[in-house]
């Protein structure tokens, strides 16, 4: 990778760079500095990043404010190349960053382990009805050891699991659920992966799935197929005893389905990493359910991960000043 880099430096102009998240590790702002002018915007928000966007040849984009049309007229015509610092780009207006001749790249795999991680950490919660029980112990109603039936939770072992969407993350989900002596491991998407079978999973359809498995983990990018693909139907197809985990997007989830189904016992229980809004608003219903494990889309928030992510956003940035290709690119 250095070595693609190094090879254009001495040709390569100062171009201008923009940071859009003024909290970007210091691998990304290091990398560039060698070789280009970097400018940090302001704010997280959408008005502070189109003051300081005028004129740049490339964005580092970082957060969760929309990269639309009007962003990319404030920009101007020299941007080259973006650098987006997710794996996900349903943000992104590919139309217009096609229309406009521009270079995309994106950070996939890096932060595969980590959302992975969080993933199984959301099902183990969840199951065990983590949730309930701190507030068990806070409002002082902890029952006793003698009652055999309080607070039964589910166990993965032995179980069913269902991942929808194997690519990277959920390839990385079903290696660790090995350690988990699952019983069976079903997947669905778009075709068969040889990876997949390398695993033991068996590929079958939506329904198939959805019926059978006791966890379900949603690792599908959101697209219009994907869109609240997870609604009423959905989880009248689940087992009553179903755990349903989230760390694709919450648009993949009807969430007042959801709410209905974790409210009325269709379901088990559900843990979330990700969902709608975001943030979620305080006044939520998911807040006052006991059955449901929640965290704020911290699937890829490690040091170590957040640093790659960085490197490979930075890097692609460079590449494409240079009319090289890139490393990640986002096909148009």
């Amino acid at each position: 990778i250095s070595a693609r880099i190094s090879h254009s430096e001495s040709t390569m102009a100062r171009f201008k760079v923009l940071i859009t998240n003024p909290t970007l590790p210091e691998i990304a702002h290091n990398l560039l500095k060698e070789k280009c002018d970097v400018i940090i915007s302001p704010g997280f928000d959408k008005a502070s990043i189109i003051s300081v966007i005028s004129g740049v040849d490339a964005l580092l984009w970082s957060g969760g404010v929309p990269l639309d049309k009007q962003v990319l007229d404030a920009a101007g015509p020299r941007v080259k190349v973006i650098g987006l610092m997710s794996s996900g780009y349903n943000h992104v207006d590919l139309q217009e960053v096609k229309a406009k001749g521009i270079k995309i790249g994106n950070t996939p795999v890096v932060h595969n382990n980590a959302v992975a991680d969080k993933a199984l950490l959301l099902a183990l919660g969840a199951a065990q009805r983590v949730t309930e029980g701190r507030w068990h112990i806070e409002r002082g109603t902890w029952n006793s050891f003698f009652d055999t039936q309080w607070m039964l939770g589910q166990d993965i072992s032995g179980s069913t699991v269902g991942i929808i969407g194997f690519g990277g993350i959920g390839h990385a989900i079903a290696r660790r659920l090995k350690a988990f002596d699952i019983s069976k491991l079903l997947y669905t998407g778009h075709k068969e992966k040889p990876e997949a079978q390398q695993l033991g999973a068996t590929f079958v359809d939506q329904d198939t799935l959805v019926k059978n498995s006791d966890f379900i983990f949603l690792a599908a990018p959101l697209s219009e197929e994907t869109r609240e693909m997870c609604n009423e139907d959905f989880f009248c197809k689940m087992k009553k005893t179903g755990v349903l985990i989230n760390i694709s997007r919450g648009q993949v989830v009807d969430q007042p389905a959801l709410i209905k189904a974790l409210k009325n016992g269709e379901i088990f229980a559900a843990g979330l990493d990700v969902m709608t809004p975001e943030p979620l608003n305080t006044d939520s219903e998911l807040l006052n359910l006991p059955n449901v494990f929640l965290s704020p889309h911290l699937g890829s928030a490690t040091k170590k991960t957040l640093n790659a992510m960085a490197e490979l956003a930075a890097k692609n940035i460079l590449l494409g000043l240079a009319d090289q290709p890139l490393l990640c690119p986002v096909i148009l």
